[in-house]
């Protein structure tokens, strides 16, 4: 009688073992896919972020940048700038990344990064 709980229990053990990470691993691959970054150039010194939410659910989605002005100089001014943006499900927002920092001096954007979670909301 002891072996056969023991046996029952190990074998429950297995299956949320083997269940649990899958579940999880498959939330965390579906956001991934329903969401979408794109950039397009806006003007002469502006380049604009766009990120697309085709999730069944709200996210909160971060974008970093550098603008770096006098890329080819020996020492460019560097300038850190993000954006937070709260996309309802299947919106879309955007935001823009300006180079007016620079003036007249040449300019890159650079070191972009973005994420979204799960709104917590």
């Amino acid at each position: 009688m002891r072996a056969t709980r023991w046996a029952r229990w190990a074998t429950c053990a297995l299956a949320i073992s083997i269940c649990v990470p899958a579940i999880a691993d498959r939330a965390k691959r579906s956001l991934a896919e329903c969401t979408a970054f794109d950039q397009a150039d806006k003007g002469d010194d502006a380049v604009q972020f766009t990120i697309h939410n085709g999730c069944s659910v709200a996210v909160d989605c971060a974008i970093s940048w550098k603008v770096v002005c006098a890329p080819d100089a020996k020492h460019p001014a560097v300038h850190a700038q993000s954006s937070k943006l709260a996309i309802t499900d299947n919106a879309t927002l955007s935001t823009d990344a300006s180079a007016a920092v620079c003036g007249d001096k040449a300019w890159a954007i650079q070191s972009i990064e973005w994420s979204c979670l799960p709104s917590k909301e």
